[in-house]
Order: C-alpha cells, then structure tokens, then sequence
C-alpha cells in the first residue's frame, strides 16, 4: 500500500508541475516557467537574457523569484541567510525526503559534517591519483566503439566513462557492475525530476535495485573494508554519519558525479564541432589547451543550468526585499552569459581572460565538491579525442536532452574520419 502510494505522489507531482508551467509559461508569459517548456530546453539562453533585461531579480509568478545575474547569482549562493531546501516545483513529494538528507539539501552544521566526510576523497591530490584509469578507461572505450566510421560519443565514451569512475571510487565488484550500471543510469535520468508515468515506474525500479546493491556493498565493505570511498564510510564512529543519512549521501555522489561529467563531456565536444578553430587549436595542443577548453564550456554553456535557495530570515538583495520562507531560482546558465561579467558571452573562446568566476559549479559553502574529478576526465577525453581523431566532425544533428536543468546532448554522433 505504501509502494501504490508513492506512486501516486509521483503521478500527481508530474501533473501538477506540468499544469502549472504551462498555465504561467503560455498564459501568463512568466519566462522561470517558460525554461521548464520546450521553448526554454531547446535554448535557454534567449529567455535567459530577457530575464536579464527585466531587471537583476524579477518576481515570478508562483510568488518567487528568478535572477540570470552573475553578481545576485553569487551573492545569493555566498549568503548565510540562504538555504538549499527545495522548491516544491524543482522537487517531487516523493523525492523531497531523500533531497533532505543528502548533504545537497542540507545547511551547516550537518552540510559540513557530511561534506568533510567525502572532501579527502574528491579534492585535487586523491583525484590527480586516477588521472592513469581515467585515460585507460578512456582508450578503452574508444577501442571498444566499433569499426564504423561513425559512433556516438555519448553512449560510446561520455556516459560510461564516468560510470567506470564511480564504480571504482565506491569499490563495487566486478561481478555487480553491470546491474549496478543499468540501475545508476535510471536513477541519473531523473535528477531534475519525473517526466512521465513510464519513467516514474522505470525509476521506481531501478531505485529499489540500486538501494539493495547498496546494501549488500555496506555489509560487504563492513566486513571487508578496502581502499574505496563506501569502506571509509561505513566504519566512521557513531555521530559522524547515521545510518539513515549513508544511502542517500552515496546515490547524491552517485548521480550529482554521473551528470555533471556527462554532460560537460556531451557540451564540450559539440561546442568544439561548431568551432572548428577552436578544434583546430587543441589538437595542434591537447595537453596545453584542454583545460582552458573545458573551463569555458563550463562557462558557455554549463551542464547544471540552475540552482536555488530559500530565504531563511528577511534580506535585501538587489535592492528588492526576500521575505524569510520566499525562493530564488538562480539561472546559473544565464549568470555565465552576462555582458556585465563576461565580455561578448555568447562567444565561445578558450583563450578569453578568466578575471571573472563563472557559476558552473556554483559558488559558497555548496560548491561542487566533485568539481576536480569532473573536470579531469572531461579534458582527459578531450586530449585522447584531439589527439586519436584529430579529423572527426559531426555526423548527424544533435538530439538534446528533454531537460531544463540539465543540459547536454542526448545523442551525439561524430564521424572520426573526413
């Protein structure tokens, strides 16, 4: 009974949600909830300008607020008087509970307590220690991708590359890495929300197949600790984490890793494919000019759009006053094109000066603590790419992902060979 209940949560959370945009996107030209329509997935970053243009934070129609300002986007992830809880039409009902107690939805102290447990295992020294099963892994794939001239970066390279990353950071065997693959990959299609029944049903599945592979890795990690993040985990004292915080603090690191590498994987390529001077320049460089490539495309066109924050006592900001209980959606994508902090934004060059931060990975204590990892394998693909294909294009017209969160290609197909 419990299970047919949460379902219908999940059915009436998707009817709710997509009613209420259409009904403020299409009738009441609200543009927060034109980003959550087709219009606003296609391109967002026409909407984001307007947004812009209204002013540097603008009420929407549900009674909150958005902003596609770099500096009220920063200010606002900086501000103590800001929290991550969720906005009831970002998050589900049904998926509210495991957002709570996942660091993502936590603030201080138990965000840092959590945050400290996973810091030595993704900070810039422990993560520079998979730089050789990042470029293994990336060869590999590339071997394994079939003789055709034409493949699809994104189910070839981009998606299980990442995955191969996770499965070894957490220590899953060999033998449970298939099931667990399959599983993850249903899980991460789900990150900025439920889009159908099928999918909900899909996601209800493979959460409870993901959930019992979890499992069984903490009693085995318990009784057979090893060098992996899930054994540093389950042998912590008593008050450092709850048994009730373990499952969802790892599916976070588990989706929030996937995602975020895929994705940027997916922009990066394809921002390369149509600047083919840009191309050009990394494969006359690969070791030199990757890194400056991914940090722009993070900038250009970030794979997490947006973010938000609940007020959690009166502020002002942007001279507008935020009662305490009142949400900002934070238009990240939109932050990283402001003329105000990015010269010519919707241009895409890698040797732009980088005086200003861009928000990809946001900003303040929620900064993305998986950043390094993501950004390593990211340039480590982009250097195998420029430096195994240097003659490969595009093959077909990119299919872009139904999402308004997340963004990256579906599929993207590139022929190695001229």
């Amino acid at each position: 009974m419990s299970e047919l209940r949460t379902f219908l949560t999940f059915v009436a959370g998707i009817r709710r949600r997509k009613l209420t945009f259409a009904r403020d996107g299409y009738l009441r030209g609200d543009l927060n909830a034109r980003l959550h329509l087709a219009v606003g997935r296609e391109d967002p970053y026409a909407l984001y300008d307007r947004v812009r243009a209204a002013g540097p934070l603008v009420r929407t129609r549900s009674g909150d607020w958005v902003t596609a300002d770099h500096q009220v986007c920063d200010t606002v992830l900086r501000h103590r008087a800001f929290g991550v809880r969720p906005s009831k039409l970002t998050v589900d009902d049904a998926l509210a509970d495991q957002f709570e107690v996942s660091f993502l939805g936590m603030d201080p102290p138990d965000h840092t307590r959590l945050r400290r447990l996973v810091q030595p295992f993704l900070g810039p020294a422990q993560v520079t220690g998979y730089a050789p099963l990042i470029e293994r892994a990336t060869d590999r794939l590339l071997d394994e991708a079939g003789p055709g001239n034409t493949i699809d970066l994104m189910a070839a390279v981009a998606g299980p590359l990442p995955m191969a990353v996770m499965m070894e950071m957490f220590g899953v065997p060999a033998d449970r890495r298939d099931a667990f693959s399959r599983s993850a990959a249903v899980v991460g299609s789900a990150i900025d929300g439920i889009h159908s029944l099928t999918h909900a049903a899909r996601l209800r599945d493979a959460s409870l197949e993901l959930e019992r592979l979890f499992t069984d890795l903490f009693a085995l990690r318990s009784r057979e600790p090893a060098d992996d993040l899930i054994s540093h985990l389950v042998v912590q004292p008593p008050g450092r984490i709850e048994p009730a915080e373990l499952l969802p603090l790892v599916n976070l690191l588990l989706v929030a890793g996937f995602e975020t590498t895929v994705n940027l994987i997916g922009n990066a390529v394809l921002a390369l494919m149509v600047h083919p001077g840009c191309w050009d320049a990394l494969c006359a460089d690969p070791r030199g000019e990757a890194d400056a490539v991914i940090d722009e495309t993070l900038r250009y066109d970030p794979p997490v759009q947006r973010a938000g924050r609940l007020a959690l006592e009166d502020v002002e900001v942007a001279g507008r006053h935020v009662g305490a209980g009142e949400y900002i959606f934070l238009l990240l994508g939109g932050a990283n094109r402001d003329p105000v902090a990015f010269p010519n934004p919707a241009r895409f060059d890698p040797g732009r000066p980088r005086t200003t931060a861009h928000l990809a990975f946001a900003s303040g204590i929620h900064y993305c603590v998986g950043q390094p990892l993501a950004r390593l394998e990211a340039t480590t693909v982009l250097r195998r790419l420029a430096e195994r294909l240097p003659g490969m294009n595009l093959a077909r017209p990119v299919r872009r992902r139904t999402s308004g969160m997340v963004r990256g290609p579906r599929e993207l197909w590139i022929r190695r060979h001229t």
